[in-house]
């Protein structure tokens, strides 16, 4: 199976067959919802974008209505970091942290519920959600995943209930993404049945560690197993590192990182060990085991394929960020598109100003990002679903693990990325009232920033779905190095040519006639859609096979330079490629759907669809795919798309579900619409009556008239 053929992607999409779809909408509509008698089935939309686990979600969000659990910005860093770290008891009281451990602990044994409610926290506060997340989520999962039932009996109940707060310490100052190669080692003493935690240099200090600078009283420190001479590679160890009173412990050095430019309620540090003696039974074993005499042994021979087994187990961050992610792009336009019904700026032409949302531009601007956001949120639930089934155990197999890392690793990079540019462009949208605090735009903007490079830097996580792109020619590239995969790679590289990518039928497929109207309708047809986003991924990875043609009788070394040669293309293929996983679930989402809401997501699917390929239309020009004849309807079609679906705008944000609690932004409050009414009302009165002033220049168009009527006279 290929990536492009996940096992949930629906069937090959079918032409719509809606005469409403040609139904044309005037250009500036001052009402923000239609003017026909056809309306959003709201109730039923909200349903479909909460999902599954739609009970989980509704629990977080009534939970997070308490004032308690918002965020305060005017607080000092300090300040926020205790705040926050209160707040986590409140999730304590209401047993909103037990969801994913298993029951004999008293948890809930629902991983996909679990991460669905943890990831609505971020409406509250960004920082309440990632702190959370290190302590329930990190560090606690790691002693559920890596560890064994004894070690889920000791130290599952006090994670759960916060007696043990805890620090997930695998990032290295050194090596960020590079787990593999990270200084810090767990050396086994058989005199003495313990390990001998150290840091033998600077750089391997463990950084940016959430809980490390104040409040964890213990760590769960990924470092290099040494027994008996041999390194057996990264495993994971519980180590104390607190008192009771928050005191270091011998041996253990900590260092606050400080201020940041986001989520300054998480106390981020440094940890550093000197020699530091564990029990041997600290070693959190699941995946490979001590003996007292240092004898080692692993249920996984292959030491490459028992590392990204263990990291694997740990996918949850990347997963909770995709959905964070998309809420807090839903949470944007939430404020923002309310806010450009109520803001009026300059004459309409029929005496009245015009509301932000009558202009194209302002349209323009959010809508398409609106359609996205509708996307990610489709395709995050393909990601949950594949999450659960994976860690309930329903589906738990070396090959859904696989496809469910890389499934995370490609919609993690673009769901945070599309968050920053979602959330800069309503500030934008909102002028001056944007860049206030109160608005909330720039407090989730700093705290989202960090997003893009945690739970591992995005433009790494796209490499490895590259990786797993060209790997789906051969299942012998599973855990192989660059070098490798070249090497393979450039000895098929004739398999991989432009007739098994299929471009000869999506070419056959687009050509053109002279009628702009039959253009435009081809691109509006699901089919080519997707044909035409299918066959970018398969380009480049054919050419990027191609390339490697000339490394299969060099060097690894040398064959790992070509690779290198060849990364931002790849970083292409699999951006494209986890945008066309996004389509195909919003896709699937039109299909579930009836009705109204039926044609209302087809537009969405459609526009999303078309701004993927505006975005690359030099790449399809360039490469024979569009005409410049049915180029040149891209533009026209997504303006025509964007005027259909304005009218439902409001009800498409509805269905967010999203309440003032949840926004709290001043913006978004009705408050804008009070004083445009109140503003509106004066200037009403003002012309009623006798004591409105003349404009300059309508006295001055009276003086000129009467001068010509005197001069004819």
């Amino acid at each position: 199976m290929t990536l492009t053929e996940h096992p949930r992607t629906a069937p090959e999409p079918t032409p719509a067959d809606d005469a409403a779809t040609n139904r044309e909408v005037p250009e500036r509509r001052r009402s923000p919802r239609p003017d026909h008698a056809r309306t959003l089935d709201t109730d039923a939309l909200y349903a479909q974008l909460m999902g599954r686990w739609r009970a989980e979600r509704e629990d977080t969000r009534k939970l997070i209505k308490d004032p308690a659990l918002w965020k305060q910005p005017e607080l000092t860093y300090h300040d926020q970091r205790q705040r926050v770290f209160e707040q986590l008891g409140i999730l304590v009281q209401n047993q909103s942290v037990h969801r994913a451990y298993p029951a004999y602990v008293g948890g809930g044994e629902n991983p996909g519920g679990n991460i669905a409610g943890f990831e609505e926290l971020v409406a509250a506060d960004p920082s309440l959600q990632i702190k959370a997340g290190v302590q329930w989520g990190l560090f606690g999962a790691a002693v559920h995943q890596l560890g064994t039932e004894e070690h889920h009996r000791k130290w599952l109940p006090g994670i759960m209930s916060l007696e043990i707060p805890g620090a997930f310490a695998m990032t290295e100052i050194g090596h960020g993404s590079d787990v593999a190669a990270i200084g810090t080692t767990a050396t086994y003493d058989p005199d003495t049945q313990e390990f001998v935690i150290n840091t033998p240099f600077k750089a391997a200090w463990k950084e940016y560690l959430g809980n490390a600078a104040v409040h964890g009283q213990a760590a769960t420190v990924f470092a290099q197993l040494i027994t008996r001479g041999v390194n057996h590679g990264v495993h994971c160890f519980f180590v104390p590192i607190r008192d009771a009173q928050l005191n270091l412990l011998p041996g253990v050095q900590s260092a606050d990182d400080g201020m940041k430019g986001g989520l300054n309620g998480i106390d981020n540090g440094q940890l550093a060990f000197d020699h530091v003696r564990i029990p041997r039974e600290n070693l959190l074993n699941r995946y490979g085991d001590v003996a007292e005499d240092g004898t080692y042994t692993s249920p996984i021979e292959s030491p490459g394929r028992r590392f990204f087994t263990m990291l694997g187990t740990l996918v949850q961050g990347r997963v909770s960020l995709d959905g964070a992610s998309t809420k807090a792009a839903q949470v944007g336009l939430s404020i923002a598109l309310t806010y450009a019904y109520q803001r009026r700026q300059f004459d309409d032409g029929a005496g009245e100003e015009a509301t932000l949302m009558s202009y194209q531009l302002h349209r323009r601007r959010l809508l398409p990002l609106l359609a996205q956001t509708y996307a990610a949120s489709f395709a995050h639930h393909d990601l949950l679903e594949a999450f659960h089934d994976v860690f309930s155990g329903d589906n738990d197999t070396p090959e859904s693990r696989a496809e469910l890392e890389t499934l995370a690793a490609g919609l993690k990079p673009i769901s945070t990325w599309h968050a920053l540019n979602t959330l800069q462009t309503c500030r934008e949208a909102c002028g001056g009232s944007g860049f206030i605090t109160k608005n909330r735009f720039t407090g989730l903007y700093q705290d989202l920033d960090v997003y893009a490079t945690f739970e591992g830097d995005n433009h790494i996580l796209l490499q490895l779905v590259g990786k797993r792109l060209l790997g789906d020619y051969s299942k012998e590239f599973a855990g192989a190095d660059f070098g490798s995969i070249t090497k393979y790679v450039s000895s098929r590289a004739e398999d991989l040519a432009l007739n098994r990518s299929g471009l000869r039928r999506v070419a056959q497929a687009v050509q053109d006639t002279a009628d702009a109207r039959k253009s435009a309708n081809a691109l509006k047809d699901p089919v080519a859609q997707a044909q035409l986003m299918r066959a970018r991924v398969d380009n480049l990875i054919g050419r990027i096979a191609d390339e490697l043609r000339p490394a299969r009788k060099m060097s690894k070394a040398d064959a790992a330079e070509v690779f290198n040669s060849q990364q931002v293309r790849l970083i292409e293929a699999a951006r494209s490629h986890a945008e066309l996983l996004q389509w195909e679930a919003l896709h699937r989402a039109v299909q579930e759907a009836e009705g109204v809401n039926a044609e209302v997501l087809t537009w969405l699917r459609d526009l999303f669809g078309m701004t993927l390929i505006e975005k690359n239309l030099g790449w399809y020009l360039s490469h024979g795919l569009l005409s410049t004849q049915r180029a040149r309807t891209v533009e026209s079609y997504i303006l025509r798309l964007i005027d259909r679906i304005e009218p439902y705008t409001l009800d498409l944000v509805a269905a967010f579900g999203y309440e003032q609690e949840h926004l709290r932004a001043e913006i978004s409050s009705g408050i804008e619409a009070e004083r445009q009414e109140e503003a509106r009302a004066y200037y009403r009165d003002l012309r009623a009556s006798s004591e409105a002033p003349v404009e300059e220049k309508t006295l001055r168009a009276r003086q000129t008239g009467a001068g010509k009527t005197a001069r004819r006279r």
